[in-house]
């Protein structure tokens, strides 16, 4: 497992923003957004490529298109939907899937009670997008659903990570497995409800509401 934590100054600057109380849905929606955005530009540096011969107006040259088959993009709903729009905009061309994985809120155990992604992906980069990686349950059995079907590269993309579920997903696929972990920042601790602190609250209620 690889990680990668972004260190740009408008990354802080938008991190910042999103972890104040006082930022409202609409605000936290349109900087995640953004974040999403910076954060997907490091995520997809190693994504694959194959030449592609051109004609510009002065001349013939080879460049390079995305190759197939092409990158699949997860959101892991619900608050992973709050990420999707900023992931697209970078690969407009990547075919979208969805998982919905819910945690129970006394075992921290995550669950699939939704799938809408292709049987077969072998050959398949796959970005799963899941805003708070907290205890880890949650993607690392994401990972693994992807990596049955198939993959064999998965980066998540997160904009907070807490220690223990970093240590929970290297633990469960090992420190050589094709993983990236795609990070605006690492907190300090999880609490004992299983939130990252300082963290910024539960994502999905402050992109949706509660609901």
């Amino acid at each position: 497992m690889h990680l990668q934590v972004v260190d740009h100054p408008l990354v802080a600057h938008k991190l910042t923003l999103l972890r104040q109380d006082t930022t409202d849905s609409p605000t936290f929606r349109r900087l995640a957004d953004e974040l999403v955005t910076l954060l997907a530009y490091e995520a997809t540096r190693d994504v694959r490529v194959e030449p592609l011969p051109i004609r510009t107006p002065v001349a013939e040259t080879t460049g390079v298109h995305l190759r197939h088959p092409r990158p699949l993009v997860v959101p892991i709903l619900r608050a992973g939907l709050g990420m999707l729009d900023g992931m697209t905009r970078l690969l407009p061309t990547a075919e979208v899937g969805f998982l919905g994985m819910v945690r129970d809120e006394t075992t921290l155990k995550a669950s699939t009670y939704a799938n809408r992604l292709p049987e077969d992906l072998s050959g398949r980069q796959v970005y799963m997008l899941d805003p708070m990686l907290a205890t880890g349950g949650t993607l690392a059995a994401a990972i693994q659903f992807a990596f049955d079907r198939g993959a064999d590269d998965v980066t998540a993309i997160c904009l907070l990570a807490a220690p223990e579920g970093l240590a929970a997903v290297e633990q469960a696929f090992g420190p050589q497995a094709p993983v990236t972990i795609v990070v605006a920042g690492v907190d300090e601790r999880l609490n004992e409800l299983g939130y990252i602190v300082p963290g910024l609250g539960d994502a999905g209620d402050r992109l949706y509401g509660v609901v």
